[in-house]
């Protein structure tokens, strides 16, 4: 498995192209807007639950075990010769030379990932906790970004906006009642918060310990590499989730679990006065480098996870350069990405092979990706995530 794990990065120039990494999902239901085929949403099995996710680049398995599949979650690499080996393995054998020494020192991988979600529901009012309390269940803390692609949103959902920290007016005893009765009635305990309108084209920051109800848009999900939530929201459009769904953070010794989760959240972030201003990303456009090269910050102001969007015009040949590893998810056009034909998906099968993601190692990224948009009438579109060692602030 070594050798081959060289090989390809050999035969790739230090870039893995990848296989797609699909996700079954047992509540809500999809927006189906994943390009794949309409008979594929339970090619899983309809115990395993709904295709409305796809992960890229990912380490890392989902917190709900699959018995059928005990590597649901983990990203796989294709070689030339068409065998596959985890994205996990080739990171613990490559090391520095895939994801750079500032990752490979402080983490011993590539620690986050992204995906997209695709639910034509509104998702539950729940928050990642920080790592102080996700430890104590074996995670870490989760912040994350919200991005909601132009390309996949040609359908909005049932409630394009999200709910997210409380309302000023709001006591924590409120907020306490409804965690102590989740399993008495239907809290209604969106009451307590504002929702804001989905913007496509733009995003959102979403810090641990920060409450939020995502909307029903498409959402593209640069985050940090763990899957723990607390779900404070026991009834969403008529479907009930159990305490399990809420007590997901609690370690079994504890006994007061409601105490647990009120001293989780993060008050002062839910109860910031200016919260869009502080947590909304409207996409930032850096300064133009080559002709036919458009590249926006659509993640950053934080320390862990970034993401850019890069357009490359009709007809046009540019060699992208970056200061750190990332997974590339291409989601308009085709042509070339380094070695590799490169094509956005118009429909597939699960278990099909795109040309549509792609991880570059960070000295390729330094020396820069050349990328050929083949089309002469469309652009060629890009969305790269990146880790902790690419952190970005801007002025929006």
């Amino acid at each position: 498995m070594k050798e081959l794990i060289r090989e390809t990065f050999k035969a790739g120039n230090g870039i893995f192209k990848m296989v797609p990494n699909f996700i079954p999902v047992k509540f809500g239901a999809p927006g189906h807007r994943l390009k794949i085929h309409p008979d594929d949403y339970f090619k899983f099995g309809a115990d395993a639950g709904t295709i409305m996710e796809r992960w890229f680049c990912a380490v890392h398995n989902t917190r709900s075990k699959n018995p059928k599949r005990p590597d649901q979650g983990l990203s796989y690499v294709i070689s030339e010769n068409g065998e596959t080996f985890l994205f996990r393995d080739a990171v613990a054998e490559l090391k520095e030379e895939l994801i750079g020494s500032r990752l490979q020192e402080e983490y011993g991988t590539f620690p986050v990932f992204s995906k997209i979600f695709d639910y034509e529901t509104p998702l539950y009012f729940h928050f990642h906790p920080e790592t102080s309390v996700a430890k104590q269940v074996g995670c870490q803390a989760k912040p994350e970004c919200y991005y909601f692609p132009p390309q996949l949103n040609n359908y909005v959902g049932r409630r394009p906006s999200t709910y997210m920290g409380f309302n000023s007016d709001v006591t924590r005893e409120q907020v306490r009642e409804c965690i102590a009765h989740y399993s008495d009635y239907d809290t209604h305990i969106t009451s307590l918060s504002r929702a804001f309108d989905l913007e496509i084209g733009t995003g959102w920051y979403v810090p641990a310990g920060v409450l939020h109800a995502p909307g029903s848009l498409l959402t593209y999900e640069p985050q940090w590499g763990t899957d723990l939530n607390c779900v404070l929201e026991n009834v969403v459009c008529g479907e009930v989730f159990g305490e399990n769904y809420r007590n997901d953070i609690v370690p079994e010794t504890v006994e007061n679990k409601v105490d647990f989760i009120m001293d989780a959240i993060d008050w002062e972030a839910n109860f910031d006065p200016d919260f869009k201003k502080t947590y909304f990303r409207p996409p930032v456009e850096l300064p133009g480098t080559q002709e036919g090269l458009i590249e926006k910050w659509v993640c950053y102001g934080n320390d862990y996870i970034t993401a850019k969007e890069v357009t490359i015009l009709p007809g046009r040949e540019v060699v992208l350069k970056d200061k750190a590893a990332y997974g590339a998810f291409l989601v308009q056009g085709f042509g070339k990405f380094g070695c590799f034909h490169a094509e956005a998906v118009n429909m597939m099968r699960v278990g099909d092979q795109t040309a549509d993601e792609f991880f570059v190692s960070k000295d390729s990224a330094k020396m820069g990706v050349r990328i050929v948009n083949n089309s002469q009438v469309e652009p060629m579109v890009i969305l790269q995530h990146f880790g902790p060692d690419n952190a970005v602030y801007v002025n929006k």
